[in-house]
């Protein structure tokens, strides 16, 4: 398949202006009504209600957005295809359900030892930390369900390629990698190559897998395919870079968690590396790459990508 060449400045200009809120709103609730619907249900001694309380009824659902959004990019201009929104729609669904996870088995007493989460006691102290190990362990084997239902109308070749995404995003190549450099690294001097690559894993390789998932699901050319990867990589290091400048400047109950606590763990972060104010401008320097890729993808609609990008940056929780 060719690359789509770069729309011109006269094809952008009649595009309407654009409004994330409303379009948000529309697919968090697609994404919420499919999550209720699956999720939890017919699993027993109460693991069911544990997997639905990790999912259900809060997060920003950025992961799930950028899919579609990724999705709605590569589309645009044509008529999208039932099977492949299907396809969409189930992959934003198991990348919020990869990071459901994530986070409960992270909040644990073996890992962060946390008790907040979403606003919210996390599910290990409001289940029990078998409970929760359980859950988390549901959460994840379900993803890859989605991905894969019995007799779908999706390409058996597409959900190989959703799951092998998903799988590296998730795995030692990726947030779980991540994560064990981070458990590695406290009280440890990282330099700024070293820190990125932990937050590249740990952070960004899920953020900028389920941009690649949209890609995919929107059959995609190599080169917007390429441009989009590279959109994922700078969107999902600049999340982190904020999420450090965040523990700094916001509180508890401004984040929904508990803040604060990279600092007191002597964990490495952008801030502790860099200084707030060069931290801060790293993120704003990411945000510019994010936008210089979407404008090498040749796609001629990518605002809502480009929206979702300044809402990371600019975000205060």
């Amino acid at each position: 398949m060719s690359a789509v060449p770069a729309p011109s400045d006269a094809v952008m200009s009649q595009l309407s202006p654009f409004d994330v809120v409303p379009w948000s709103h529309n697919h968090l609730a697609r994404v919420e009504q499919a999550l209720s619907g699956w999720v939890g249900h017919g699993a027993p001694a109460g693991l069911g209600d544990a997997m639905r309380y990790a999912v259900l009824d809060g997060g920003k659902r950025l992961r799930p957005l950028l899919v579609l959004a990724a999705y709605e990019a590569v589309c645009s201009g044509t008529p999208a295809a039932e099977v492949s929104g299907e396809a969409a729609l189930r992959a934003a669904c198991a990348v919020e359900l990869i990071h459901a996870y994530s986070l409960v088995h992270d909040d644990m007493p073996c890992m962060d030892n946390d008790v907040l989460r979403r606003g919210k006691p996390t599910v290990h102290v409001q289940f029990g930390e078998a409970q929760a190990l359980l859950a988390g362990d549901a959460l994840q084997a379900f993803a890859f369900e989605l991905l894969t239902p019995d007799d779908s109308p999706v390409p058996v070749a597409m959900q190989a390629t959703l799951c092998r995404l998903l799988a590296r995003a998730a795995g030692s190549a990726g947030m779980a990698g991540g994560q064990a450099i981070d458990l590695a690294s406290v009280g440890v001097a990282l330099t700024e190559d070293q820190l990125r690559q932990m937050h590249r894993l740990k952070t960004g390789a899920l953020l900028q897998g389920s941009v690649l998932m949209g890609a995919v699901c929107g059959q995609a050319a190599p080169a917007a395919y390429q441009a989009l990867s590279e959109y994922g990589a700078a969107m999902g290091l600049a999340f982190q870079v904020v999420d450090d400048i965040l523990d700094v400047v916001a509180d508890s109950a401004t984040l929904g968690k508990t803040a604060g606590k990279d600092a007191a763990a002597d964990k490495p972060t952008y801030v502790s590396l860099l200084g707030l104010e060069r931290a801060q401008a790293h993120a704003q320097e990411l945000l510019q790459d994010a936008h210089a890729a979407l404008a090498r993808s040749g796609l001629p609609d990518t605002r809502a990508l480009a929206a979702l990008a300044d809402m990371v940056v600019r975000r205060s929780y």
